[in-house]
């Protein structure tokens, strides 16, 4: 059901913590079933030198975060703003389709700290940069 790398990345995840003076927090959740990820980024010279995250959640939500950190982690703001839940997919050599929400969270909670970190640094932050149609308020909706 789950392949090796997911299955790593939930018994062994990467860069879980929290970071206490983090330059950017974003946390995301899914009303549907319950995850809840929270995103922390030290970003320097406009470059992420380190994240982490928490998450409430299944196993898929965890490997979603992990990977998205290691992902992003050692590039610049606007990279990391390239991830997508597909590249989180693929980066995990896939997940069930019932559990395809987790990539949307993680990358979710990436944008959503890139934007807190915008906001703290007096940054213009684009309007539904990367609008993860949610909230319905846009009337775009993801894949799942």
């Amino acid at each position: 059901m789950y392949s090796e790398k997911v299955m790593d990345h939930f018994m062994n995840p990467r860069n879980v913590g929290e970071i206490e003076d983090a330059d950017g927090v974003g946390q995301v959740g899914n009303a549907k079933c319950g995850d809840i990820m929270k995103m922390y980024l030290k970003i320097e010279n406009n470059v992420i030198v380190d994240v982490k995250f928490r998450t409430f959640g299944c196993g898929a939500a965890i490997a979603t975060s992990s990977i998205a950190t290691e992902m992003i982690k050692g590039k610049t703001v606007e990279e990391a703003l390239k991830l997508t839940n597909k590249s989180v997919v693929e980066a995990l050599d896939g997940l069930p389709p019932a559990k395809l929400h987790c990539s949307i969270l993680a990358e979710e909670a990436v944008v959503a700290a890139i934007e807190d970190y915008k906001r703290r640094h007096g940054h213009e932050i684009e309007d539904a940069q990367q609008c993860p149609g949610c909230c319905g308020k846009c009337g775009s909706s993801r894949d799942e």
